[in-house]
């Protein structure tokens, strides 16, 4: 059994955490921030609690898993609530509610498209074979080769899995109608790249959407970071917050210490990063000793980057519901505008999450909690000039769309993007979102988990595998924990 220091406490590293401390190991997690969650974070102000992160909940499966693993379940630290409508999608001149329910998602396509119901239903059934093998073995290998997917689980489905089509064709093979063709498109979004650019295995996103369903964690998405902090607890870890390490030291091929900002020292056996990959790689590892070289990041295909806006509101906005998507402009001009000739759009998509709709608890009485999302180029700094600009861009169409004055009801305001994303998260190129899921940046084609310089350095988050998002961390986590423990 050895001493095992975390860096981060984001989903990945609290997971990796866990599956460390589950097997004896003394854990430290030190976060540079001022509470755990890492981009999951929480800011609170006048009665209104802001989820700073992710805000949807997908692959309750995937959690399930997670907290089954230590003898636990969900229900032991948070409340879930499926969401029906999951969605509503705002299209140029109507809107479109995704509803909970499979067969009436048919019906509803069936009016929009004769014939789309039983496509729908192939689509889905195609979908689900690629989920079963995504999320059970393709996302499960620490992509350390090539050989380990030369699986007989993983051939038998890879005829099913469309490596080499993308999602765009896929989807425009069986589906005509633009609305459909534009929600069966949407899940990509949290890929990072274009539907045209996304292999079609990423259809079982649409599985996890559109069968598994959204749900909401009661008092917010926090409320997953508190419960995996609990359970990390429980199992004996130590948590250090407003811990930054500034640099890593040792001799030889390993590691020894963490030096932190405020001059502490700490001593380790092992040391496993939930920071940013690229910030760990580059910034914190003595010199000569990277993984990979500067050009080597420079090449990299990043995610969109994010202007986001935290906004309470003292009064209701009836036309919203939880999660809201503003697809009423041009799809593909703004999608080149973030991947093709990266600028600033000028009519940009944007995500609009209004929680209160779900749970009072994160507002005061008659008033909303709203979050608004708009996707940039990567690597985009912006200004407070431009987000300005498209703050005002945004809501004249939410105020427009909803119906209500918003601008002079706002009460409580806060702006997040490029600088932001690098001074708390020393996120690389600023970036939301991590690497883009292209074919040639999945599995073993990822930054790898294991140091190539330090027998007892891994990696873990979204910028390794499995790739971006909640659940993708959680099994980040345990992919590095297991190998790392080969070594203790």
């Amino acid at each position: 059994m050895g001493k095992v220091l975390i860096i981060g406490s984001g989903f990945s590293g609290m997971s990796a955490a866990a599956f460390m401390a589950k097997s004896g190991h003394q854990v430290v997690v030190l976060e540079k921030n001022e509470g755990p969650g890492g981009r999951a974070g929480v800011w609170e102000k006048g009665g209104f609690k802001f989820d700073m992160g992710p805000s949807w909940y997908w692959m309750p499966d995937v959690f399930e898993r997670f907290f089954e693993s230590f003898g636990k379940k969900v229900e032991d630290y948070y409340q879930l609530e499926r969401l029906d409508p999951s969605y509503r999608v705002y299209f140029e001149k109507d809107e479109f509610d995704v509803p909970a329910s499979f067969e009436e998602l048919g019906n509803r396509f069936e009016i929009l498209e004769p014939g789309a119901k039983a496509k729908l239903d192939k689509f889905l059934k195609e979908a689900k074979i690629k989920y079963e093998v995504g999320m059970q073995d393709l996302v499960r290998k620490p992509g350390l080769s090539f050989t380990e997917y030369i699986d007989p689980r993983v051939f038998k489905g890879l005829g099913s899995l469309h490596l080499l089509k993308d999602m765009r064709s896929y989807v425009q093979k069986s589906f005509k109608h633009p609305q459909i063709k534009a929600i069966l498109e949407f899940p990509v979004l949290f890929l990072g790249e274009r539907p045209q650019k996304t292999p079609a295995l990423y259809s079982l996103m649409n599985y996890a959407d559109l069968v598994l369903g959204t749900w909401y964690p009661k008092g917010g998405m926090h409320e997953i970071s508190k419960a995996m902090m609990k359970l990390c607890q429980e199992l004996g870890v130590d948590f250090k917050f407003k811990k930054e390490v500034v640099s890593l030291e040792g001799e030889g091929k390993k590691l020894s210490k963490a030096i932190l900002k405020n001059g502490d020292i700490l001593e380790f056996d092992l040391v496993i990063s939930g920071a940013d990959y690229n910030h760990t790689d580059q910034e914190l590892l003595p010199k000569g000793k990277q993984n990979y070289s500067k050009k080597y990041w420079e090449s990299r295909s990043m995610a969109p980057g994010s202007i986001l806006y935290f906004l309470g509101v003292n009064k209701r906005i009836p036309k919203l519901l939880h999660h809201n998507l503003f697809f009423d402009t041009d799809f593909d001009q703004h999608a080149n505008d973030i991947y093709e000739n990266p600028n600033w759009t000028q009519n940009p998509l944007f995500y609009a999450c209004c929680p209160s709709k779900t749970d009072q608890a994160v507002a005061p009485d008659g008033m909303e909690n709203l979050f608004i999302l708009i996707p940039t180029a990567p690597g985009k700094a912006d200004s407070a000039a431009v987000r300005e600009e498209y703050f005002n861009k945004v809501m004249n169409r939410l105020e427009d769309r909803t119906g209500t004055s918003l601008r002079n009801h706002i009460v409580v305001r806060r702006d997040f993007g490029f600088h932001d994303f690098k001074s708390r998260y020393h996120s690389f190129k600023g970036n939301a979102y991590g690497l883009a899921n292209t074919l040639k940046q999945t599995g073993f084609l990822k930054p790898s988990i294991k140091s190539k310089s330090f027998e007892n350095l891994f990696f873990t988050g979204q910028l390794t595998v499995p790739g971006p998002g909640v659940p993708p961390s959680l099994i980040s986590g345990e992919l590095v924990a297991k190998e790392a423990g080969k070594i203790l």
